[in-house]
Parts: structure tokens; sequence; C-alpha cells
């Protein structure tokens, strides 16, 4: 059986490296002012931060179903199924929506399947990177799929943000809330644990957020997934927004804490986690691999 693998941009997953690849990233849609933009295709990292840092209204928004359909129905041309991996449902409808269209669209029936593996960003395309591995060794659609939802709880990520402004402009503090943590320079650092985005704690400094990302991670490797690192089952990886500089500083004490835990790489955050948190984000993910 020859598979393809589909995701999206959430995944950190650019077009020329999909290309590199084999495999298909749909490009997610981003409105900035009313005007419609998809990413890494008519609107890059920096223009985006750009906009974002002059006030515009910007907000990411579901791909169109038929759009991702053309997508599935070209890779089924050549492949006799095809896995999705689009982020995770607790951020965005657009894994409900695709997979109520890939099983009432007779073309796509028993030939996609949407993987809800509760995955973003840097874990996102550690599940690109599995389905990809297993579908190299003649693995079947369904064992692909049933792998990756088995392991979906299987990974941590922690996001020191280093400005309230946008998590107030997008609701998630009131005004009064984010002018005292402003004023008392508070960085936040948030937990996806397979869901939403939530509140894991308060620091005051850069140096003080690292630590505590590294501490979370520690505990993990050393609780939930001991079993799995013991094996060599386990990878880090590291993520930002705009903030390369800090993050490739970051990555490295990661490495040095856990050297061995397998490493794979440093991504930008994906725009639809970064219009809620701005620039100047880290991110630190431990994820299970094939």
């Amino acid at each position: 059986m020859k598979t393809a693998i589909i995701t999206d941009s959430n995944s950190g997953i650019t077009q020329s490296v999909a290309k590199e690849m084999g495999i298909e990233v749909v490009p997610m849609p981003v409105l900035i002012d009313g005007e419609l933009y998809f990413e890494d295709l008519t609107l890059s990292q920096d223009k985006f931060y750009e906009k974002l840092e002059a006030d515009a209204q910007v907000s990411t928004s579901q791909p169109n179903p038929v759009d991702v359909g053309e997508y599935w129905a070209k890779a089924l041309k050549e492949n006799d199924a095809v896995i999705h991996i689009p982020m995770s449902s607790g951020l965005s409808e657009t894994c409900h929506t695709l997979s109520h269209y890939a099983e009432t669209e007779p073309q796509f029936k028993g030939k996609v399947f949407v993987v809800d593996n509760q995955r973003i960003s840097i874990t996102q395309r550690q599940s690109v990177i599995d389905a990809l591995k297993m579908a190299k060794e003649g693995k079947t659609a369904q064992e692909i799929y049933e792998f990756l939802m088995a392991t979906k709880m299987q990974s941590s990520i922690y996001i020191m943000v280093d400005t309230l402004k946008y998590l107030k402009k997008g609701g998630r503090l009131t005004p009064a809330v984010a002018a005292i943590g402003t004023l008392l320079k508070i960085k936040p650092v948030l937990q996806i644990q397979g869901e939403k985005l939530d509140q894991f704690a308060k620091v005051r400094k850069l140096t003080d957020a690292k630590t505590t990302m590294i501490n979370a991670i520690k505990k993990d490797l050393e609780t939930r997934f001991k079993e799995l690192r013991a094996g060599g089952k386990m990878t880090l990886a590291v993520a930002h927004t705009q903030n390369i500089a800090e993050a490739e500083k970051f990555a490295a004490e990661i490495k040095e804490t856990f050297p061995d835990v397998e490493f794979n790489y440093i991504d930008p955050l994906s725009l639809s986690v970064s219009c809620h948190i701005g620039p100047g984000a880290l991110a630190v993910a431990a994820t299970i691999k094939y």
C-alpha cells in the first residue's frame, strides 16, 4: 500500500522543506486587516510580525475543506491512501471539519485518514516525520493512523510569552490583569498538553522562564515519559516567535541538560499560535517518536 502524507503549515514545515520530504503542506489562511493571506505562500514570517507589531487586525481561520480536498484528490491519483495531519482539534475546528469531509465525501471515504492527535508546531512536525517513516516502511494508512492516535498524549509543550499584549488583545486576559502584568514585567509560561493553551507558571525574567520550562520537561521525562525515555523513544525540540538568537541559546541548554534524549530542530512557532502570543516567545517540547 502506498500512502501519501499531508499536513498544514501549523507544523512549521515550509513549502521548500515539504518538497524535500516528499509531502504536501496546506498553507493556513491568515486575515490581516480584512485581507486574506496564506502562510509561507503569500505571507512570510517577517511580514506577519511586521503587521502584528503595527497593531493590524490579525486572525487565523480554517482552510476551505474543498481546497484541502484538491490536495487529497491529487495525492490519490498516485497513492492508495492519504494520512492528513492537521493542527490539534483543541486549538481549532479545522480537524473536525476535515474529518467530517473525509468521512462523508464518497471519493475520500475509507481512503483519507484525518489524524486528530492533538499536535501543533514542533510536535505536529514530529507526527509528520513518524508517519512518513512508517509509510516508507510499508505500513498501511490504518496502521499509521492507529499509531498516531494511540500516542497522541505522549507529547508536552511549554511556552514562555514575552509580552502580555497579544493575550490581552485576544481576550485571554482582562485589561486590568494585563496592565498589572506588564507593569511587573511578568512573563507567563504556558503549556499545551494535547488540548488548549493553558497557564503553567508566572515568572519575571527570561532566565527564570527557561529554568521553569527545563524543570517542567525534566519532570515529564522522569515521570510520564520515563519508560519511553529509557527506550530511546523521546525527542526534544525548541520553537520561537521572532527570537532565533535566544532559541539557539535555549537549545544549547536543553541539549546539555538532556544529553541522552535526541534533539531534532529549532522552528518558528506556527502563525496560528503566534498571533495570540506575539514575538519574543520561546518554547520547548518533548515528543514520542516512532
